[in-house]
Parts: C-alpha cells; sequence; structure tokens
C-alpha cells in the first residue's frame, strides 16, 4: 500500500468511546423498532406495515367494488414502493388483516385459502386474491383532500400518509399486538357501537371521568365471541390503568338428548386458542385419566366452531365438568391488555382509555378541518372560474371580437373587463358548446351553490362548536354503517360474574380405583392394582422386606407419621405403581436422614389418633391438625434428648391398653388422654426402666386381642390390669407374646 493511501485511511479513522457508540446506536435500533415496526399509531390504530399495505392497494384502486387481485401483485408493490422488508412478513401482515377470526373487523376481503381457527396457515400469495372492505376504505376516507401530511418513501419516488385519516376508530375497534425492544403492546378488539357511544358521551363532557366512558364501552368484543368474567370493577381499573387481565371463557351449553343424556357443545373458543391444540389438549387429558368425568371428545366443525363433550354418564354435573376443563385447557384463557401506543408525536406511551379516546377525537377535529379548508380552498377557485364565466356571457360579443382581433386576446380582456389570469385563461379555453343559454343558466345555479356550501365551511371553520357537532354527525354515521344492526357490527363477547371458585372433590380429579400400598423396610414404596390379600408374599429387593401393606383408593389421601414427630401427606394417585420395586419414599417427602416411618395409612375425615413416643407419653390429634401441605411435613410430637415417636392408633373404641418393654400391662378409659394439636403428651404408661412396647385401643366390652399359640385370644376381664393412666399396670396375661406386641404387624 502507498504511503498516500495509508495517509488518506488514517484521516478517516475516529476514536470514540466504545460505550457510547454502543449505546448511540442501539438507541437507534430500538427506536426505529418502536416506532416502525412494533407499535401502532393511536390515531388510526396501524402500524406502518398495514398502513402501507392499505394505500397500496388503494392506490391499485382495490375499492370494495372492483375485482379482486393477486395477493402476489399487492405483496409486490408494497415492498418495491413503501415497505422495504420481506415478503413474507409483508404477505403475513395481510393474511391476518383478512382472518374473521383475527381481525374484529376485517380490512382485507381475501379471496382463497386465508388460513383458519385450527392454526393451518394460508395458501401461497400467488394462489390468492384480495381486495379492500368497506371498513378500510373508511379508514382512509380524505386521503385525496389534504386530510393528513405525506413524506417520501424509503426511495424518495413516491409519497405515502404518515397517518390515516380513520373516520373509523381503528386502534379500538381492532386492537393490536406487538413486541419492541424494551417494550411491548397488546390491545383487545371492541365493539365499534360502543366505542361510538363513549366517543359522543367524551364531545358532549371533555372533563368527564373515566367511569361513565367504561359503562359505555362495556369492554372487549372479540371476533372469536367468548364470555368475559371479570367484574365491572376489575374491567374499570385495567382501563384506567391502561394495564390488565381480561378472562376469557368458551361459550357452551348443554344439549338434552333424551333419557337423561346430555352432551355439552362448545360454540366459542377464547380470542387467539387454536381450536385443533385446544382439542388435542383434552384428549391428552382424557387419554391420561385426568379428566375422569369426560368420555370422550369431538369436533364437528364446519364454518362454525362446534366442539362435543360426551360425559362419563348422565348423573356427572356439566358445571362441574366444565370447571375442570376450564381450569386445565385453554378454554379458558387470559388477555394482558397494554395499551403502549405512539401518541400524535410519535412519542410511545401507555394511555388509559380516556387518553386514547382524545388522541382519536383530536386527530379527526384536524382532518376535519383540513378537509373542510381543503374543499372551501376548491370553492373559491371554481368560483373565481364561474365569475369569469358570467362576465364572458354578458359580454359574449366583445369577448369574440377580441379573440378575433386582437393580437394578445388574454391580456386584453384581462384590462377590459377586469380579469384574473385564471379567469382569462379559463375562457380562452372554453368550447364553442358551451356557449348556450343553458350553459349560463347552469353556470348561474353552480355559482349559487357553491356560494352557499362556502357560506357554511367558513361558519364551520370559524365556530368550534360547530365542528365538534359535525364530528359528532360523523361518528353517527359511522355507528350507522358498521353497527350493531348490521351482521358485522353485533356484540359477540358476552359479559359474566366471575365464578364462585367450586371445590374439587380429589374423587373428580381422579379415577377411583382400589390399590394396595407397599412400604419395604428400606422406604421403598409401590401400589399394586386391586386390594391384594395382605398376606402375601411380596417380592422385594435382596436385601429388603416387607415393613407396612395397607388398602386404600386412587383417591385417597396417604398419611404418613415418623420418628421425628411429623406427619406427611401426599397423594395416592402419585404412587407409582407396576411390578418393580417402586421408589425410595424420599422421593416424595422431605423425611429425615435419620428418621424413619412409624405410621402409614390413609386419611380418613373426622377420625383421632393416638400418638405416643418410645417413652410411653403422648396424646390425641384429629384428623385437622395431621394434614401436611408441604414436602417438609407438618411437626406435632415434640421430643426430649434421644426419645422418638413410635406409635400412632386410630381411636377406635373406649378404651386403651399399653404394655411395656418389662412386661407390664395397664388399661385404662382413653377419656383420660388429652386433645391437643401439637405437644410432648402426658406419660400413658410409668416404667421404671425400658419404654412402651406396643399399645392397643378397643371398646371395653369387646377386650383386648393379642397373639398366643395356635390364634388370638380375646381378654374380656379387664379388673386385674384396669387402672389411670401414667401408673405401672400389672404383668401381663399367661401365654402373652415374648415379642410384648399384641398382634403382629
Amino acid at each position: 500500500m502507498s504511503e498516500e493511501n495509508t495517509v488518506e485511511n488514517d484521516e478517516k479513522i475516529k476514536d470514540v468511546h466504545l460505550a457510547e457508540e454502543l449505546s448511540t446506536r442501539y438507541l437507534s435500533y430500538a427506536m426505529s423498532t418502536i416506532v416502525s415496526r412494533s407499535l401502532p399509531d393511536v390515531r388510526d390504530g396501524l402500524k406502518p406495515v398495514h398502513r402501507r399495505l392499505l394505500f397500496a392497494m388503494r392506490q391499485l384502486h382495490l375499492d370494495p367494488k372492483s375485482g379482486y387481485k393477486k395477493c402476489a401483485r399487492v405483496v409486490g408493490d408494497v415492498i418495491g414502493k413503501y415497505h422495504p422488508h420481506g415478503d413474507s412478513a409483508v404477505y403475513g401482515a395481510m393474511v391476518r388483516l383478512a382472518q374473521d377470526f383475527s381481525v374484529r373487523y376485517p380490512l382485507v376481503d381475501g379471496q382463497g385459502n386465508f388460513g383458519n381457527i385450527d392454526g393451518d396457515g394460508a395458501a401461497a400469495m400467488r394462489y390468492t386474491e384480495a381486495r379492500l372492505t368497506e371498513f378500510a376504505m373508511a379508514l382512509m376516507e380524505g386521503l385525496n383532500e389534504n386530510a393528513v401530511d405525506f413524506r417520501e418513501t424509503y426511495d424518495g419516488e413516491e409519497d405515502e400518509p404518515v397517518v390515516m385519516p380513520s373516520m373509523v376508530p381503528n386502534l379500538l375497534c381492532n386492537g393490536s399486538a406487538g413486541i419492541a425492544v424494551g417494550m411491548a403492546t397488546n390491545i383487545p378488539p371492541h365493539n365499534l357501537s360502543e366505542v361510538c357511544d363513549a366517543l359522543l358521551y367524551l364531545i358532549d363532557n371533555p372533563d368527564c371521568e373515566i367511569e361513565p366512558l367504561v359503562r359505555r364501552l362495556k369492554g372487549p368484543d372479540f371476533p372469536t365471541g367468548g364470555v368475559v368474567i371479570d367484574k365491572f370493577e376489575s374491567i374499570l381499573n385495567t382501563y384506567k390503568d391502561g394495564r390488565g387481565v381480561f378472562r376469557i371463557r368458551a361459550k357452551w351449553e348443554k344439549e338434552d338428548l333424551g333419557h337423561g343424556q346430555y352432551q355439552i357443545v362448545v360454540k366459542e373458543i377464547p380470542y387467539q386458542v387454536v381450536k385443533s391444540k385446544l382439542i388435542e389438549k383434552i384428549a391428552e387429558l382424557l387419554f391420561n385419566k385426568k379428566i375422569p368425568l369426560l368420555a370422550d371428545v369431538r369436533d364437528e366443525s364446519s364454518h362454525d366452531v362446534r366442539i362435543v363433550l360426551e360425559p362419563k354418564n348422565r348423573t356427572v354435573d356439566a358445571n362441574l365438568l366444565m370447571e375442570h376443563l376450564f381450569k386445565q385447557t385453554e378454554l379458558e384463557s387470559r388477555f394482558n391488555m397494554n395499551m403502549n401506543v405512539l401518541d400524535s408525536e410519535g412519542v410511545p406511551h401507555v394511555l388509559d382509555i380516556k387518553q386514547v379516546l382524545k388522541e382519536f377525537l383530536s386527530h379527526r377535529h384536524i382532518v376535519l378541518q383540513r378537509r373542510a379548508q381543503y374543499r372551501l380552498d376548491k370553492i373559491n377557485a371554481r368560483l373565481e372560474i364561474l365569475s369569469g364565466y358570467l362576465i364572458a356571457y354578458l359580454n359574449l360579443d366583445e369577448i369574440i371580437r377580441i379573440i378575433r382581433e386582437e393580437d394578445e386576446p388574454k391580456a386584453v380582456m384581462m384590462k377590459e373587463f377586469k380579469l384574473t389570469d385564471n379567469q382569462a385563461e379559463a375562457i380562452l379555453n372554453m368550447k364553442l358548446r358551451s356557449l348556450r343559454k343553458l350553459e349560463e343558466t347552469e353556470i348561474k345555479q353552480e355559482f349559487d351553490d357553491l356560494s352557499s356550501e362556502k357560506g357554511e365551511l367558513e361558519a364551520l371553520l370559524g365556530d368550534e362548536a360547530k365542528r365538534w357537532e359535525a364530528l359528532g354527525n360523523e361518528i353517527k354515521l359511522v355507528k350507522d354503517k358498521f353497527g350493531k344492526k348490521t351482521a358485522l357490527g353485533r356484540r359477540r363477547t358476552e359479559f359474566a360474574e366471575a365464578p364462585a371458585d367450586i371445590e374439587m372433590p380429589l374423587e373428580v380429579l381422579i379415577e377411583k380405583e382400589p390399590i394396595t400400598i407397599l412400604l419395604s423396610q428400606k422406604g421403598w414404596i409401590r401400589c399394586l392394582k386391586g386390594h391384594v390379600d395382605l398376606n402375601e408374599d411380596f417380592k422385594f429387593k435382596d436385601d429388603d422386606a416387607l415393613q407396612t401393606a395397607i388398602h386404600a383408593q386412587t383417591t385417597d389421601k396417604i398419611i404418613i407419621f415418623d420418628t421425628a414427630g411429623k406427619f406427611y401427606t401426599f397423594p395416592a394417585n402419585d404412587i407409582p405403581s407396576g411390578r418393580g420395586f417402586g421408589q425410595p419414599l424420599r422421593l416424595m417427602i422431605d423425611l429425615g436422614i435419620a428418621d424413619s416411618v412409624c405410621a402409614l395409612f390413609a386419611f380418613e375425615a373426622g377420625a383421632k389418633y393416638v400418638i405416643a413416643s418410645n417413652t410411653g407419653r403422648g396424646f390425641i390429634v384429629d384428623e385437622n391438625h395431621i394434614i401436611a401441605q408441604t414436602r417438609n411435613g407438618r411437626k406435632i410430637m415434640n421430643l426430649a434428648e434421644g426419645e422418638v415417636a413410635a406409635f400412632c392408633r386410630k381411636v377406635t373404641g373406649d378404651t386403651i391398653a399399653t404394655i411395656g418393654e418389662n412386661r407390664k400391662l395397664l388399661v385404662f378409659k382413653i377419656e383420660e388422654i388429652p386433645s391437643m394439636a401439637r405437644g410432648r403428651g402426658v406419660t400413658l404408661q410409668k416404667y421404671k426402666e425400658g419404654n412402651m412396647s406396643d399399645m392397643q385401643i378397643f371398646n371395653a366390652a369387646d377386650g383386648f386381642t393379642y397373639n398366643r399359640a395356635g390364634g388370638t385370644k380375646t381378654e374380656t376381664e379387664l379388673l386385674t390390669w384396669f387402672g389411670h393412666r401414667a401408673q405401672i399396670g400389672k404383668l401381663a396375661p399367661f401365654g402373652f407374646p415374648k415379642s410384648n406386641k399384641f398382634l403382629k404387624d
């Protein structure tokens, strides 16, 4: 490289701070994304791609009364003249504007496959055709009347509107969604009639509160219908803040099939929910037995949505079934509103509903003034010409003479009759056939009509009250054209109070089936289908054996009491099933490393239990206190150092028998044991040495039972051992097991 080139390159190099340069360039990128791509303008509710798309279609004369043109032709014009981006992005935007399930008031009238609510995409743009809708034409009405400013396109060869005149409140009627850099927008669609009612009220009451506006606006009106189940106070707060959540539910009805049988038919689904995926989710839950009340689901939709749900049997409550589906599927969804838009200055803001309505009215007021001034200028120019024509008719012979004889007829006429340059030029350009008497009469009539219209326009431009009155009349015309009396304008989304939370019994959520739960000595747990004989020889790992086996149902809550004095709770349905060894219990609950299981049983409402430590202290606890809400369990029994919880027996009688390692047995009334929510308890039996070996609860009339050689024996003569709690007791009866246990575990 030559020395000259090196010097030249060095002169082009600039020293900059990297942080400042990155900040500046990222800010430029962010603002470009926010302003030029992602956020809609509050005045017309359009993003640049939508605005350019509609304008290009208008330039192609694709009005509602004309024929369709290929979408490829439209997309080509858009990306070639106005929007230098990918054709797929432009066509995607065009497709969405034509989908009546995506846009409340479609702006594009599509012909061909433009996708469907099942999530199927549109056909390629070479196969589809489109034209503008009446709603889109109303959005652009006044473009040729200087209603808005134009600017050069990206290449300077064309002009495009900065914003649409927007006779219709498109932002609220069709909503908008977009993600920019550091911000996003998500505005739901609304009913045009109700938006117009709010606008008319705001014109008459510019200082009103937001509440009367929301009462007229009511809330979103989604193209797919559904039911908004929020209270008015919640909806009001959402519109006040410009942010909030709407809960939308599918609309359903119960169809009677006779003989007490019925089926549920879903006719409308929440906005932006893909129907095919919704049905797949319901079918998946059905296959996995997560919806035991449902027998089958079918899609019988054609143009309208019709999802048929068959209950398990005729006794199933339809409301309970639907509440279950609402909680587990997108039959209930949430729309997160974020009214983040570009204001009239192009600055992004989150606006409340009153600010949005005011911005629209302010824009329409400016458009009204500009169109009125444009028309007035046109009238003045025409009146000037008509005045010249009238002068020509009054002096027709002289005018003809000047034209025939003078070398400079224009200058002579201007001097002779005090004409303006435009008037003289117009007279010289008149055709001979216009010299008829009839033409003179028509010119006089046109002159009078235009003069009258001029007076009205001047009065309009000079009186703000008249302008607001005219603006109100425009809004009323729009309401009549697209309002609730039309098929397009009728309200689709209904409102309902949020339903009270329905208690979902576990029996409803899980199919009730008998199971046998096995817990091994090493802490492995599993379940077998059905109520298997508990004396069966179950298989375990080589160094493991059975600790506890119980019968239960899949809908039961399983309770575990451990040596640390804690109760744990988990659903029986969560216990692994199969022919394997199950899984470690510690994967289901946070059982301490040094702790082990004392008792395992199914929860029973209203039941009470005697819990005791190895030292013979205990108390009664009822079922309200043994349910644990977390994996960590619930501490119920306080223990001294070296002491462990050892027993948990259900209260099934009025008497309790305890026996210690010293073979001393004590029987006393169970009412002597206090009921506690938590604590260490009281002494049940006193020992000089050793600990408690076992306890049994029974009815005094029936006696206690224990194992002995050849079977079991029931001792009904209790006087020998009967006493009060905390006593030492008497020696166990002859033949009592040497293990000091009443019965085998």
